[in-house]
C-alpha cells in the first residue's frame, strides 16, 4: 500500500499497519511522518523501541536476531531500521525480504529511507516492504501546493488566512519547507486564533527580526564591513530563516536598482532612509547590479539544496558587495 504524508494522519486513525517504510524528497515531511508513526505506536502499547542503523558494513544478521527476540518488558515494541544511503546492499536486501516474509507479531516495524531513485523503487527488497505494510512517500511540496499546505498548518493551530495572504507567505518561504514550518509556528505565538490579515502576517513574518535586519541594512549603507559581518553573524546565531533574509536583501537590491535608474521607490521611505539608499546605489552600475543578482540567485539555489556552498558565507559576500566593498570572492 502506498500513501502520501498528507494521508498518514487519517490512515493512523484507522489502526496501525505492521510495517511502515518512509521515503521521499522532502526531509521535513519524512521526519514528521516518522514521528507520527512512533507516536501512534506508543499509543497502541509499544513501550519499547529498538533502532537498527544500517550503515555501510552493518551486520544484518543482528536484524534477524532482533526481530526474532520477543519483548521482555512489554507486549509490543517498535523496531526502527534506518538506511541513510537507501542502499542496503545484497545482504541487507535479503534481510529485509526475510523480515517482510515473517513479521514479528509483537512489533511495529518502521523503515526510514532517504529519497530513492527509480531503480531502487523496483528492487525486490522495496517491493517486499510495500507488500508487507504501508509505504509513505514524503513528496516535495510544489509552489502551487504550498499555499494549501500553509493553510492546513494554520488550521491545525486554529488560524486561517485569505488566498492573497497565503500566496504572500508562499513567495517568501518557497523552496524551504523547514522555514515555512517555523514561520507558521511563529504565527501561533504572535497572533490570536481565527482570521489573520495580510498586514498582521506581514509584520509577524518579516519584522520579528526587524531590528537585526535593519541593523544589517544600515551597515550596508554605511559601508562598514565590520558591522556588516557582526550583523550577519548575529542573524545566523539567532536562527534567522535564510529565505526571509535573502528576500529582504533582494528587496534592497531592487530598490537600489530602481533608484539608480531614476525610478521612484514602490514603498514609502523616510527622507534619511531614501538618501542613504540613493548614496549606496550610486556606487554601482548596471554590470555591478547584474553580478549581485546572479549572486542572489546562487544563494537561493544553495538554500534550496540545488547548489552546494555555504549560504551564510555567500550572504555576507552579497552584503559586502552591496555596500561597495570588495567581496571575498568575485560573483560567478
Amino acid at each position: 500500500m502506498k500513501i502520501a504524508t498528507r494521508q498518514l494522519a487519517q490512515h493512523l486513525k484507522k489502526g496501525l499497519a505492521p510495517l511502515y517504510a518512509v521515503h521521499g524528497a522532502e526531509t521535513l515531511l519524512a521526519l514528521e511522518a516518522g514521528d507520527a508513526i512512533r507516536a501512534a505506536a506508543r499509543r497502541s502499547g509499544c513501550a519499547e523501541r529498538e533502532v537498527f542503523h544500517a550503515e555501510p558494513g552493518a551486520d544484518w544478521s543482528k536484524l534477524g536476531a532482533s526481530a526474532a527476540n520477543l519483548s521482555l518488558f512489554s507486549t509490543r515494541r517498535i523496531l526502527e531500521i534506518r538506511i541513510p544511503t537507501g542502499k542496503p546492499g545484497a545482504e541487507g536486501g535479503k534481510a529485509l525480504e526475510a523480515l517482510c516474509a515473517r513479521l514479528p507479531d509483537d512489533t511495529v516495524v518502521l523503515v526510514m529511507l532517504p529519497e530513492l531513485e527509480w531503480q531502487q523503487l523496483k528492487t525486490a527488497w522495496f517491493n517486499a516492504l510495500e507488500g508487507a505494510g504501508t509505504v509513505v512517500e514524503a513528496r516535495a511540496v510544489s509552489r502551487e501546493e504550498l499555499p494549501q499546505w500553509l493553510a492546513e498548518r494554520l488550521a491545525a493551530q486554529r488560524q486561517r488566512a485569505s488566498v492573497e495572504t497565503l500566496e504572500w507567505m508562499a513567495d517568501r518561504v518557497e523552496g524551504n519547507l523547514l522555514a515555512a514550518k517555523q514561520e507558521v509556528e511563529k504565527l501561533a505565538l504572535l497572533l490570536p486564533e481565527g482570521e489573520i490579515t495580510l498586514a498582521a502576517i506581514r509584520d509577524a513574518v518579516t519584522d520579528v527580526s526587524r531590528f537585526e535586519r535593519d541593523a544589517l541594512v544600515d551597515a550596508i549603507h554605511a559601508g562598514e564591513p565590520g558591522r556588516i559581518a557582526r550583523a550577519v553573524d548575529s542573524l545566523e546565531a539567532e536562527g534567522e530563516p535564510l529565505p526571509l533574509l535573502l528576500w529582504a536583501l533582494a528587496e534592497e537590491l531592487r530598490l537600489m536598482m530602481a533608484l539608480n535608474g531614476g525610478e521612484r521607490p514602490r514603498r514609502f521611505l523616510d527622507p534619511d532612509r531614501l538618501q542613504r539608499a540613493q548614496r549606496t546605489a550610486r556606487l554601482h552600475d548596471a554590470a555591478s547590479f547584474d553580478r549581485q543578482l546572479l549572486r542572489a540567485h546562487r544563494i537561493d539555489r544553495m538554500i534550496k539544496g540545488v547548489e552546494t556552498g555555504d549560504a551564510w558565507e555567500e550572504i555576507l559576500e552579497l552584503c559586502l558587495a552591496l555596500a561597495g566593498k570588495p567581496a571575498l570572492r568575485p560573483a560567478a
